[in-house]
């Protein structure tokens, strides 16, 4: 039983939109905690202003305050909600603690007697506080790299002449790493001091002596009120110290660490856990290591919330970390909870992995030009993906191949570098793609000591690389005739794809397919089951390797696959991947949805994705759920041995929508809008057919595969011209060019970046505004809008940048009747069974066509958050075939107007041009409501709305 038992109404708050430092892995943590309150009767009030999110859906708090994070949105709430008895703030991120703080220090939860739950003020001030926490660490015999603290300039002067270089500078109060920097070099010490002291909203900074070259660590801990503490989860970064854990690729459970100092590492969590505060919940502490024999251990911080590292740890695991932090808030103890995987055990214990997992970050630099792409102490990460294996090299394949980022895995792809100074450079200075460039130096002959002394990557991993180039090398001496069995199964164990093993063998990916299906190498599915199976896990909850084949006593040989088919009807959902510009939390908030309305109609929901932030690979949403990579073999092999009636792949983006052509290559069946309509409405040509075949405008366009052909367009066109690689995410390499010149150079830029591709090149409609709409379509062509959004914004500036206010607020009847008109017959001619965006510009009261996309958008959450309805459930039926459109009873609720409003993180990346235009830069979203056009704000970003455009 919980102590706590006066608690009834708990206030949670989340994390806000998505920057770089804080994503979703709050929303999935935020998720938790709210179901696991409801578990217990308890009333849920959330506030959250991110739109884009499954947290904020009404159906997962009792009551939902999509307001901004302040402190205002605060009393308004709790003035509300006089019932309210506490606040939780740790499922937030720093966002929700320095949110917590500041209403503590106006006294808001004194004057309404709200208790705080899950941490406590001082332990937030502590860890926090660079200074009081050395001194906590001081008293308590926890080693920390000498260090002071500067809170001017002066002070800053001082302590980095004592300390000598190189030093590191870490602001307080901030997130992400933000304000923090090395510094090697005496003359940028005074620009980034004063970086690092206006980063810090209380202008302090914490100078430290570098400990480069150091091991780095992580250790998840939860503590109940009994004082029982268990560490879920330890955390190897493959990179040294210096690099941002965020940045880091991240190894569980930790791989170089002699059980000696792992006990040392552990008894020195609990201590500094203990010391920091009498709270109950979770808490993450990093610790660095000496790189020699004495493995001397250095405490570097503590953060008494839960973090990116516990959404990575709970999946990892299968412990849901944030449900349990979340139970042991509200007073109950490890003992008394079961562990969710198991059902049979309790939650007092420590998992236990038979696996290993990898986490790779994923960087969206390409958005950014001109900035720094060397990785330090302030991420620039914007997702991450995880692969689990039964080795390093195997997970570590997996994670490679879920970043879509054109590779196939490490090496034997074609694409690795060749240039040795290139290579040096890469590893030299800490790169975003410094994985692959590793393989590349063991390729080129680089011998592993240089490496070593180069990246300070320890020398057990650098083996393993090692290891994966000579079976390379090994399976390139053979064709696909005469490759042995036990060679081919060894590179499939280590985690290399078919499309790798044909590039080493120089033949057909589908020819090293048959060969592994002749030679009965079959994938297999493993649980991840938190005990290495000492106990009956009842989670399915599974990740796919290779084995050799068990003889048993009677005779028979198999591979133990522990995925068991069901008999009953099956619907698969593709997730959306890493998160990055373009294709965000939104698409796992549509993937939830699918499957939550699959399950309601009856079918068994099975959900693949690599993303360990997300809600949709939390162990309880489908009721299968494949961790693997969205990766076409993975995803075959899944299919094969799962037969469902089909597969839903308009609700995950870019990244599922990519697989619609090989999977109807195959023969298998697309659940909604066939491959055909989505080629369809992707192929410029056809498309503006389709348009013109119905008197729909468009702009004029033209498509070139050379700069000559683009010149000779431009001729027909008129500039200003929009030139867009075709088959692309978030308007990546899109630009306006406004004379031959501008256009000539963008030409070659992207040809050269992407061989091959057709660039499409649209006179540009200049001055024009953009709106768009978003649709339900059944089979037998009942369309209904749920969304007509204009932007703020001129046409020009992506529309995953623009403020897009619903409805909207500045067009006639004349051209709302076109949008709707337009909708409707493209949405038919396409053949659309489910969602369908369109995307309209306006100039002088005729509304062009600049693009239709026949699957589930960026807008449809905050349309369906907006209005109080669920949008994506309902599409989902229509595909399925349970429902027409005309079935629905809509009832769109919304009183004055709501603005989709992006948010940008601009300040990871000081150099860079903040111009908007064409490519999406923004990484998250929150919402505004507003009364009436005569708002402040609104008035504010209509009067700014010229003021972005940049070709």
């Amino acid at each position: 039983m919980p102590k706590k038992q006066d608690l009834k109404s708990i206030l949670i708050i989340g994390s806000g939109p998505i920057v770089i430092g804080q994503a979703c892995e709050f929303d999935y943590s935020g998720t938790q905690a709210l179901r696991s309150l409801r578990e217990d009767g308890i009333e849920t009030i959330l506030i959250n202003s991110n739109p884009a999110t499954i947290m904020t859906d009404p159906s997962m708090a009792d009551h939902v305050y999509l307001l901004p994070l302040t402190t205002k949105s605060i009393i308004q709430i709790l003035k509300e909600h006089p019932q309210i008895d506490a606040v939780l703030p740790t499922m937030g991120g720093q966002t929700a603690l320095n949110l917590c703080i500041e209403a503590d220090d106006k006294g808001i939860w004194k004057d309404f007697d709200v208790q705080l739950i899950g941490v406590d003020i001082d332990a937030i001030n502590i860890t926090e506080d660079r200074e009081l926490f050395r001194e906590l660490m001081l008293k308590i015999d926890v080693p920390m790299a000498p260090q002071a603290t500067a809170t001017s300039f002066l002070k800053g002067k001082e302590i980095a002449q004592e300390f000598g270089f190189p030093l590191v500078i870490r602001s307080s109060y901030t997130l992400g790493g933000a304000g923090a920097s090395i510094v090697y070099d005496p003359k940028d010490f005074d620009e980034l001091l004063s970086r690092g002291l206006e980063a810090s909203p209380i202008h302090e900074v914490m100078i430290d002596k570098a400990m480069m070259g150091w091991k780095e660590y992580e250790l998840e801990l939860l503590r109940d009120n009994n004082d029982n503490v268990v560490i879920i989860c330890s955390i190897e970064n493959m990179d040294p110290m210096g690099i941002h854990t965020g940045d880091s690729i991240t190894v569980a459970p930790a791989m170089t660490l002699s059980d000696k100092t792992f006990q040392k590492m552990r008894d020195m969590a609990i201590k500094m856990m203990r010391s920091i505060g009498d709270f109950e919940g979770g808490c993450n502490v990093q610790f660095a290591v000496s790189p020699d024999e004495k493995e001397d251990i250095i405490a570097i911080e503590i953060n008494p919330r839960v973090s990116r590292s516990s959404a990575l740890a709970s999946k990892a695991t299968g412990y849901p970390i944030a449900k349990v932090a979340t139970k042991l808030a509200i007073g109950y103890t490890l003992d008394e909870l079961d562990n969710q995987i198991t059902k049979s055990t309790s939650a007092l214990f420590e998992p236990t992995l038979d696996y290993v997992i990898v986490k790779i970050p994923r960087w969206n630099f390409d958005k950014f030009e001109g900035s720094d792409r060397t990785l330090g102490l302030q991420m620039k990460s914007v997702g991450e993906v995880m692969g689990i294996g039964r080795s390093f090299q195997e997970a570590l394949h997996k994670a490679t191949q879920s970043l879509e980022i054109k590779r196939n895995g490490l090496g034997a792809d074609g694409k690795g570098y060749t240039d040795y100074n290139q290579i040096i450079d890469k590893l030299t200075n800490a790169s975003w793609d410094r994985v692959f460039a590793i393989y590349d130096a063991i390729a080129m002959g680089i011998p592993l000591s240089q490496i070593y002394e180069i990246t300070k990557i320890d020398m057990w991993y650098l083996k393993q690389y090692e290891e994966l180039f000579l079976l390379e090398k090994e399976i390139s001496t053979y064709k696909i005739d005469t490759i042995q069995r036990d060679l081919l199964l060894e590179a499939k164990q280590k985690g290399y794809g078919d499309r790798q093993i044909a590039h080493m063998l120089n033949c057909l990916e589908s020819e090293v397919y048959a060969k592994r299906e002749e030679l009965n190498i079959n994938r297999v599915f493993k649980l991840v089951d938190t005990c290495a199976a000492e106990f009956k896990a009842m989670t399915p909850y599974y990740y796919s390797t290779f084995e050799n084949d068990v003889l048993t006593a009677d005779g028979k040989q198999y591979a133990d696959n522990e995925s068991v088919v069901s008999d009953k009807k099956k619907i698969i959902v593709l997730g959306s991947g890493p998160n990055r510009i373009g294709q965000g939390i939104e698409f796992d908030y549509c993937c939830v949805h699918g499957v939550l309305a699959a399950a309601e109609c009856g079918y068994e929901t099975i959900m693949i994705n690599c993303n360990p932030e997300t809600v949709s690979t939390d162990f309880d949403t489908a009721d299968k759920l494949y961790f693997e990579p969205v990766f076409w073999e993975h995803i075959y092999d899944i299919i094969k041995h799962e037969k469902p009636e089909g597969v839903i792949v308009q609700l995950g983006g870019q990244t599922a929508l990519k697989l619609a052509e090989k999977l109807t290559k195959y023969g298998i069946k697309i659940i909604g809008t066939s491959f055909e309509a989505l080629d369809l409405a992707e192929d410029r040509g056809s498309f503006s057919e389709l348009l013109k075949r119905n008197n729909i405008p468009y702009p004029e366009f033209g498509i070139a595969e050379s700069a000559d052909e683009a010149l000779a367009l431009a001729e027909k066109l008129d500039f200003p011209i929009l030139v867009r690689p075709s088959y692309v995410l978030g308007g990546q390499g899109m630009k306006i060019v406004i004379n031959k010149e501008e256009l000539v150079e963008h030409v070659v830029d992207l040809l050269k970046g992407m061989p091959g591709n057709k660039l499409l090149l649209d006179h540009y409609l200049d001055g024009a505004i953009e709106a768009e709409a978003d649709a339900i379509c059944d089979a037998d062509g009942n369309v209904y809008i749920i969304g007509i959004m204009e932007h703020i914004e001129p046409c020009g500036v992506h529309s995953g940048d623009s403020n897009a206010t619903l409805p909207a607020f500045n067009l006639g009847d004349l051209v709302l009747q076109q949008i709707k008109d337009h909708t409707h017959t493209i949405a038919r001619e396409l053949k659309t069974v489910g969602l369908i965006n369109v995307q309209f510009a306006i100039k002088e009261d005729v509304v062009y066509i600049i693009e239709a996309n026949p699957r589930a958008s960026r807008t449809v959450p905050f349309i369906a958050k907006a209005y109080k309805e669920p949008y994506v459930n309902y599409a989902t039926k229509v595909m399925l075939g349970e429902k027409k459109v005309t079935d629905f009873t809509f009832n769109p609720q919304l009183e004055g107007y709501a603005i989709k409003q992006p948010v940008f993180s601009f300040n990871k990346f000081p150099n860079v041009n903040k111009n908007l235009g064409p490519e999406m830069k923004s990484t998250g979203e929150s919402i505004l409501f507003i009364d009436s056009l005569k708002d402040d704000d609104f008035y504010n970003l209509y009067a700014r709305r010229k003021m972005y455009l940049s070709k």
